[in-house]
């Protein structure tokens, strides 16, 4: 244990700590920031990167699980209606790349392009998720709940794909696809759903990269060492910083971030 901490680098804690604060305020851009940074700034291989903070997301959302269930905001039919697709489809993802070559250049194409979409998604979801979710009102409406049931199954499938290649999607992406589905739904509700399903997710797919060889534990352990309290500070800070402004920024950061993957 004590050889575990005494490798940390403070530059992965300081990148913690901007991440994590990030979280803290707008419950986005964990595997959104997290995982370019690591490639991007650091260096680190794109499997690794995605490998390692599938299991920091997971052991950081598990707080914030612990908090949404004690107060009561977690609608665990959802959870699990998410969890039916995304399980399986985690578990087949896995298994592609064991059997492409988690290493080989066509797996690694295949994750940096899937990282580029997810987080294009992310950012459109940002920037547009008021004007989508007003047009989704007016044109569309609640839908029928064999509908709704089938489209929650089928998002836990098209989310266990995304973040098992990129640590990408559970956050951002699972809001919106959630809004849209439960639009009575309360926000609380919805953002404590979408975290308490990212934890078995992230864990399972977390589980898989390590099978893979796709973990670095030195890393993890300094991204935690400044993400975890930065995200409690950042989380009681949060009522007074604007939301839109937070959410703004991250998305031009991202769209950012996009540019640079697909002209790797």
């Amino acid at each position: 244990m004590g050889s575990l901490f005494s490798n940390i680098d403070p530059l992965y804690v300081i990148s913690g700590v901007l991440v994590g604060g990030l979280v803290g305020f707008t419950g986005v851009g964990g595997g959104s920031l997290m995982t370019p940074i690591l490639i991007l700034v650091f260096g680190v291989h794109p499997s690794t990167a995605v490998g390692t903070d599938l299991l920091y997301a997971c052991i950081t959302k598990t707080g914030g699980s612990v908090v949404h269930g004690y107060n009561k905001t977690i609608d665990w039919r959802v959870v699990g209606l998410l969890a039916l697709g995304s399980v399986p489809m985690t578990l087949l993802s896995v298994v592609a790349l064991y059997y492409l070559g988690v290493d080989s250049k066509a797996v690694q194409g295949i994750i940096t392009k899937t990282l580029g979409f997810a987080l294009f998604f992310t950012a459109f979801s940002l920037f547009l998720r008021k004007p989508l979710m007003k047009w989704y009102d007016a044109n569309i409406g609640e839908l029928n709940p064999k509908l709704v049931t089938r489209l929650s199954v089928a998002t836990g499938a098209l989310l266990g794909i995304l973040v098992t290649l990129s640590s990408v999607g559970a956050g951002a992406i699972g809001v919106m696809a959630l809004v849209m589905l439960y639009p009575k739904m309360p926000s609380q509700r919805i953002v404590g759903s979408d975290i308490a399903h990212a934890v078995p997710l992230t864990l399972l797919a977390g589980i898989g990269h390590s099978v893979l060889g796709t973990i670095n534990i030195h890393i993890l352990v300094s991204l935690l060492c400044g993400s975890l309290p930065a995200i409690v500070i950042a989380s009681v800070a949060s009522a007074r910083t604007s939301d839109t402004v937070v959410r703004v920024a991250l998305g031009v950061v991202l769209l950012a971030v996009v540019a640079r993957f697909w002209f790797l």
